[in-house]
């Protein structure tokens, strides 16, 4: 005998079928640290209009993982391994340009967040939110709106632009990643002279003592 909203009925004991919300906010995680990926994805499996369909821990997986499972949202890492969450999302807004991107970032460099905008990321915001305004925020990324943390913005606002061209940071990167000049040339496809060039130009315009202190001073500014 069927039940009474014209179901059939259930056995003793067993759960009444999950129900799916058909718009939820599709979403792509893309976190290192395999704790804080559990721990976030557990928070947003909570909000009932959220779905997280995917989770890497690599920046590298991210546009393949995106264009297989088509998320609304990518909430992405600046710093992971591979390619970084900024470099993923300029990829991101050229191959999949429907999903839109919120980068996390626990460092708050004001740098990171120009970066991000140049690349097209639609919010910014610092891994220490509360739960509630992490998924608020994504629910505004998804609905079209940019999401920027103030303190953060004001702070880029007074902070200089960098002087590194987009090559300059993309070799500079790699430095800051342990891989020496003939790595760099050959990930590049680049000449060793020409690296040593770049690295030698990172270092006069950051007024570095040597690459190791260019590449601190690059990372303590999210220029890299």
């Amino acid at each position: 005998m069927a039940g009474v909203d014209g179901d059939l009925p259930r056995a003793p004991g067993e759960r009444p079928p999950v129900e799916t919300v058909p718009d939820a906010i599709r979403i792509l995680l893309a976190e290192d640290v395999a704790l804080l990926r559990g721990a976030l994805t557990g928070l947003l499996g909570l909000e009932p209009d959220m779905e997280v369909v995917a989770e890497v821990e690599t920046g590298d997986a991210i546009v393949r993982e995106a264009l297989r499972h088509r998320p609304d949202v990518a909430v992405l890492d600046v710093d992971l391994p591979g390619v970084d969450g900024v470099t993923a999302a300029a990829e991101l807004h050229e191959r999949l340009p429907e999903c839109r991107v919120l980068i996390l970032t626990g460092l708050g460099r004001p740098g990171d967040l120009r970066r991000a905008l140049d690349a097209h990321a639609d919010g910014f915001v610092l891994k220490d939110v509360p739960p509630a305004e992490l998924a608020a925020a994504i629910r505004r990324v998804a609905a079209g709106e940019q999401v920027v943390d103030p303190q953060l913005a004001l702070v880029a606002l007074r902070q200089p632009e960098s002087p590194l061209t987009p090559r300059e940071a993309q070799v500079l990167r790699l430095a800051a990643e342990g891989a020496d000049v003939d790595d760099i040339a050959l990930a590049l496809n680049l000449t060793v002279g020409t690296v040593r060039n770049y690295l030698a130009s990172c270092i006069s315009k950051l007024n570095a003592r040597n690459r190791i202190d260019a590449v601190r001073i690059a990372g303590e500014l999210g220029w890299v």
